[in-house]
């Protein structure tokens, strides 16, 4: 080992010593002062706290402060809601007066508003910005995770829970469409129509959703269902900085569904109720069965930015691994994100590229329609194998062993996603500056699907013969989009400035799709890898192989502009117009226009304002917009060919073809005009702030298929525009810190709204349907369809009969239209009438955030109010007419008087109202003392963990977007609770 230097040795001696004097004889001193704002106002609560240590303090009544044991040379951090937080040097000073300015990034906080960016205080419209600081803590599934219940009005509801192979239904402002689209449109970083499998939590820097039609107007014909406008984060100057992300999660099943067990079944058979020889011998808990136990989901996320001011960049790459809680159910994917940002031409032109892609592999086998099903309805006696091995069938109505088509079946996708764009931004001036952007964007995936010889499907004495079966399917889609831009911005005398934007927008889109299918295969060596292997293409005892191949295209060109105008800051005025070409509309009707107009006005800059102390901010707004829809299927104004039968000539076969629809020239946009209301607030120091927003829109020309008359027409249906939808609500935010003390804080934020759906007009003298219905209800049975709409009806009426109780003997009864009551064969179509509605009335959500030193915990209610549950499961499985099926322990208890065939009615509506704990989590900022490592967080999260509810089923949270809302059905995947630790590093 070397000697170390004797000159070291001596300079750390004397480091020491020197630090150790200075921390014998230095001493601490009492600071005192007071703080006020630019115009010398006291101002009360605000926290000084000293760098570095844990003694701190609140201003008092008068603005005044005291400190005591505080270094001579330490630093104190001063920090107020809505004003710029400060650094302030002590220097040994004991006395101090400190002046805080408003905070202008919040005040001044830049708004994404579709092809540019506006000051908050500048907005005229219903415009939502949910930042990342703002975003759901914890790990998400889906980007959308993120905002749930930030956003008063956005409906989303994960029909399948924590499938990691479903996506998030989502509406805004209730339903817009009957057979159009009807989810808002995803816009990336310009990019219309983005795919959400692009984006990873720890990469999206805000959303901005533009919620009302004066908003949504610059995207015209694509925002009738409002517009979601997401930016990812971006390069910056300075110091290279690294981030990584991780979390851990693990599902259990919140609730399991009451079913017989092997006991409860067998009691019935000494009772009885159920013949000896259903008892197979066994005790299974199939539901248990089909459950993935040790599941656990993890996520990964490493990022690099830095630069200088002319060239900066942020990449990002991402590996996570999703597992559902269902067997042989899991999603693993990676990719990656690059931004660069490149100024030139003495900072004149600004080049900014974005590059993403995302690779997964999706197990789409486990928790398929049906699987869990069968853990209600299958024989809790019977076993799932047989004594050689094989898998013991069922053969009663509807049964399966799932088991078995875990075992001996493969459904897998596998997909990649890839979007590129560029945008140039040439400044010509101070004032005027022109843009150029083009995106590609190209998603592809390849599903592969076989069926053993082994499967119970296949089995000898079936189509198949004993002999496997085979198919694949490819999807290729892309989109190509150029648009041009020129913005120009002048400010007059200083108090008018004008903002003009104008532009131009192409995009082209295309799919292709091809499948093929093949059986007989005698050998199950080659799985899905060899379709020519398949014997049925020459035996025609098998089923005919299959083949099928399509290409699609559409076409979109606009103009637009928006202009805006703002006098002195208090008043504003925005107007919008687009003009826009689809090639899926009738060569009458290819272009449509979607203008908008909104004004805002803020009182609180009024001369008559400024003796209103306590109001920080007070401003009206209005706004008025057309926008349209397109979302709907290629070619349906055009007549295209359809094949028909074959025919013989000379001993071959030919193909026939004829008119697949019936040509409309006249086919155009469905349009919503929209009308809102607004008032945006803050008040105690910005203590308190908030909006409210009250609409009121229309959709007319509703696309819809009727009746045609034949002749002139050749097919008997026809796609045409007649129907027209109200929607209406009240949406209310407002986010508030009720304490805000030394090392403590507390910040409230609730959101709610209100919304009515209602069908004013179906028919037209040229078109008529008396009403619309939906949700064919399963067999065994013919219960017809549970919902109807009809003119001046309600989106989401039940439409069904009345319960008016038993006979003696079990039957049931209902009530006739003149009041009577009748049994089930005694009811006509008239004595129907609406039972129920599926679509909440209300909903909220709340959350909580308490911060403790290091110490943060988020906590956030949702609830939904005012709906009925229509329970599929009972009316089904809660009936011992389905024995010797298995049943719930409702059909021998609640449901015991009942000895009848299943019925439809409001027997079987309940009311959904719920509560539920929706996010739970406790974090730890770890402080750290090192030139390395920035910061270090760690936290714990619980996602679902319980709720109130009256409702007697798994979960009243079901789907209540589009028209069939709040229906519990037989088949379903299981809702989850979910526990996940995370780590967030910064370097």
């Amino acid at each position: 080992m070397k000697r170390l230097n004797s000159n070291l040795v001596k300079g750390i001696l004397f480091t020491f010593l020197w630090t150790f004097s200075l921390c014998m004889f230095a001493q601490n001193i009492t600071v005192t002062g007071t703080v006020t704002d630019a115009g010398g106002e006291p101002l009360i609560g605000v926290t000084i706290q000293v760098q570095g240590a844990t003694n701190g303090t609140v201003t008092d009544m008068d603005g005044n402060f005291t400190l005591n044991d505080v270094a001579p040379d330490g630093i104190l951090e001063i920090s107020y809601v809505g004003m710029e937080s400060q650094e302030v040097a002590i220097d040994g000073q004991t006395n101090i007066q400190i002046t805080m300015s408003e905070d202008t990034e919040l005040l001044d906080e830049v708004v994404v508003v579709g092809y540019g960016t506006m000051d908050r205080r500048e907005v005229t419209s219903a415009i939502k910005t949910v930042s990342a600081r703002d975003f759901n803590p914890g790990g998400a599934r889906n980007p959308l995770d993120l905002i749930q219940g930030k956003v008063a009005g956005l409906n989303m509801t994960r029909t399948q829970g924590a499938n990691p192979n479903s996506g998030v239904d989502i509406q805004l402002r209730g339903v817009t469409s009957l057979t159009g689209t009807r989810t808002p449109l995803i816009v990336i970083d310009g990019v219309p129509g983005g795919n959400l499998d692009l984006l990873q939590q720890d990469d999206i820097e805000s959303f901005n959703v533009l919620k009302d039609g004066s908003a949504a107007a610059i995207y015209g014909t694509r925002a009738n269902a409002g517009v979601i406008l997401i930016t990812t984060k971006k390069g910056q100057a300075g110091e290279p900085q690294f981030n990584y992300s991780t979390y851990l999660q693990h599902e259990r099943v919140s609730d399991k569904p009451g079913i017989l067990s092997a006991t409860d079944f067998r009691d019935l058979i000494s009772q009885g109720v159920i013949d000896a020889d259903q008892d197979f011998g066994a005790s299974t808990d199939l539901f248990d069965e089909l459950i993935n136990k040790n599941n656990l989901s993890h996520y990964h996320n490493f990022s690099a930015s830095g630069g200088t001011q002319n060239t900066n960049y942020r990449a990002s790459v991402f590996y996570s691994n999703l597992e559902g809680i269902a067997k042989e159910n899991s999603r693993e994917q990676f990719g990656g994100r690059i931004n660069i940002n490149q100024k030139g031409l003495q900072d004149l032109l600004t080049m900014s590229l974005n590059l993403a892609t995302n690779v997964n592999k999706a197990n789409m086998l486990g928790g398929a329609s049906g699987d869990f099903e069968q853990a209600i309805q299958r024989n809790p006696t019977a076993p799932l194998y047989n004594e050689d091995g094989s898998f013991f069938e069922t053969e009663a109505f509807n049964n399966y062993n799932p088991l078995s088509r875990l075992a001996n079946r493969i459904s897998e996708r596998n997909q990649q996603t890839t979007s590129a764009d560029l945008s140039l931004q040439l400044r010509l001036t101070d004032e005027w500056s022109v843009s150029g952007f083009g995106s590609y964007m190209r998603n592809t995936y390849n599903d592969r699907y076989y069926r053993s010889s082994k499967d119970w499907d296949n089995r000898a004495g079936t189509e198949f013969q004993g002999m496997g079966y085979a198919s694949k399917s490819n999807h290729l889609a892309w989109t190509k989009t150029f648009e041009a831009t020129t913005d120009y911005r002048k400010t007059f005398n200083d108090i008018h400035t004008i903002t003009a934007m104008a532009g131009y927008s192409y995009q082209y889109e295309t799919f292709e799709n091809f499948n093929v299918n093949n059986s007989g295969f005698t050998t199950d060596a080659f799985l899905d890898w060899n379709l020519g292997a398949g014997s049925a293409i020459n035996d025609t005892s098998l089923p005919r192989p299959g083949m099928g191949s399509e290409k699609q295209d559409n076409t979109l060109v606009a103009f637009f502009g928006r202009v805006n105008y703002s006098l002195a800051d208090k008043y504003y005025l925005q107007g919008i117009l687009r003009r826009e070409g689809s090639s899926r509309f009738g060569a009458n009707h290819k272009w449509g226009n979607f203008p908008a107009v909104s004004a805002g006005w803020t009182i609180s800059e009024e001369g008559f304002m400024d003796g209103v102390d306590f109001v920080d901010e007070l401003k009206f707004r209005v706004g008025y917009g057309v926008t349209g829809n397109q979302g709907i299927p290629n070619y349906q104004s055009l007549v295209t060919l359809g094949t028909g039968g074959v025919y013989p000539q000379n001993g071959v076969y030919y193909q026939t073809y004829g008119a697949a629809r019936n040509p409309n020239p006249d086919l155009r946009w469905e349009q919503k005009a929209e009308l809102n209301f607004g008032v945006d607030f803050a008040v105690l120091e910005r203590r308190i702030s908030g909006s409210i927003d009250i609409y009121n829109r229309n959709t007319k020309d509703l696309l819809y298929n009727y009746n045609a008359q034949q002749p002139p027409y050749v097919r008997d249906l026809i796609y045409t525009n007649v129907g027209t939808l109200r929607n209406s609500g009240i949406e209310f935010q407002i986010s508030a810190i009720p304490l805000q003390q030394n090392n403590f804080n507390w910040n409230i934020d609730f959101t709610a709204n209100t919304q009515s759906n209602r069908l004013t007009k179906l028919s037209s003298d040229l078109y008529e349907a008396n009403w619309l219905s939906f949700y064919g209800l399963p067999s065994p049975g013919n219960l017809g369809d549970a919902f109807r709409l009809e003119e001046g009806g309600s989106v989401g009426n039940f439409y069904g009969k009345r319960f008016a109780g038993f006979t003696e003997d079990g039957q049931w009864l209902f009530y006739k239209q003149d009041g009577s009551t009748g049994t089930a064969t005694e009811m006509s179509d008239d004595d129907l009438t609406v039972i129920g509605n599926g679509v909440p009335k209300f909903q909220a959500s709340l959350t909580n955030t308490f911060t403790y030193k290091n110490f943060d915990l988020t906590f956030m209610f949702r609830g939904k109010f005012g709906f009925d549950i229509l329970n599929l499961k009972e009316l089904y499985f809660g009936n011992k007419k389905w024995l010797p099926n298995n049943l719930f322990k409702s059909a021998v208890t609640k449901h015991d008087q009942l000895d009848d065939d299943p019925q439809y009615s409001d027997y079987y509506l309940e009311k959904g109202d719920f509560v539920k704990l929706d996010n739970l989590t406790l974090g730890y900022n770890v402080p750290l003392n090192t030139s390395y490592i920035r910061n270090l967080r760690v936290y714990v999260t619980g996602k679902n963990l319980f709720t109130i509810t009256g409702y007697s089923g798994s979960d009243p949270e079901l789907q209540d977007t589009g028209f069939e809302a709040g229906v519990d059905a037989r088949d379903y995947y299981p809702r989850t609770r979910s526990w996940s630790v995370g780590l967030n590093i910064g370097f």
